[in-house]
């Protein structure tokens, strides 16, 4: 990775951040906020944020949430929910309003770290159902979501059953690794809350309506986590956001349609 990570603590908790600067011919104001998927990190990104940054011509910030990445793992983190401390920091599973306690209590925070007013989010899977649930309730100058989960359907449980047959008895562990320093805490937060029953009833289509900022989904027609219903039905409550569907398209737009996904969000920037 050609620009150095660094860490910022935010919230008593040390996360995982990398800057791309604005180049000297950069001609965006924007200031993207990149938001991993369920089992993301900075590293998953690889190198398309660079890229999208460059084209685009503006700066952005990447991070790893908490147990992810080189960010601070969750201690204990298959062991019972629980408050420790005078700061009432989380340990144990995560609870069923993890995306709205990132989204509402972390990211708020980091960002007023990292001196962001404004930013254009740019979340992915879970990342990008906590850029929804942020822009809600706080100011935003666009929002692009990549595969979003704004309900669970029966398909996304399959398919995280599927993962974990995959992490305990594949290859997917192994593959993980490399990109988290507690693989761990990063798999089984994830994997343990949406396996819940707890997480069945998760819905955020109400509060979509919240949101007025200018946004774009974008939704692989093959991705085994959701069907086009998770934008179809973000359609139905926002009249005004842009929707791309993708044909040949699994969970990772950025990645199976990178060109194709880069050059719409660079049509949605020149709108803002």
């Amino acid at each position: 990775m050609p620009y150095p990570v660094s860490t910022v603590v935010v919230k008593n908790q040390n996360l995982e951040v990398l800057h791309l600067p604005r180049h000297s011919t950069g001609h965006s104001p924007n200031t993207l906020v990149f938001l991993h998927e369920g089992l993301g990190s900075v590293a998953l990104w690889r190198d398309w944020p660079a890229q999208l940054c460059q084209q685009l011509g503006c700066e952005a910030w990447v991070y790893s949430r908490r147990g992810y990445g080189q960010s601070e793992p969750v201690p204990d983190v298959r062991g019972p929910s629980r408050l420790v401390g005078e700061s009432s920091q989380r340990q144990g599973r995560l609870l069923p309003d993890y995306m709205h306690h990132e989204a509402l209590e972390v990211l708020p925070a980091l960002l007023q770290s990292l001196g962001i007013e404004r930013p254009v989010l740019l979340g992915h899977s879970d990342g990008g159902t906590i850029a929804l649930i942020h822009a809600s309730r706080f100011e935003v100058a666009g929002c692009v979501v990549m595969a979003p989960h704004v309900m669970v359907e029966d398909l996304s449980i399959q398919a995280i059953i599927a993962a974990k047959n995959a992490y305990e008895n594949g290859p997917l562990r192994q593959r993980l690794a490399p990109f988290h320093a507690d693989v761990d805490s990063a798999f089984w937060q994830w994997n343990d809350v949406w396996l819940s029953e707890a997480f069945r009833s998760f819905d955020i289509r109400p509060e979509l309506r919240g949101i007025s900022a200018p946004l774009l989904a974008i939704q692989g027609e093959t991705d085994p986590y959701g069907t086009m219903a998770q934008i179809d039905d973000l359609a139905l409550e926002l009249p005004h956001a842009q929707l791309l569907k993708l044909a040949d398209c699994g969970h990772s737009p950025h990645r199976d349609q990178p060109k194709l996904v880069a050059q719409a969000v660079q049509n949605f920037i020149e709108q803002l």
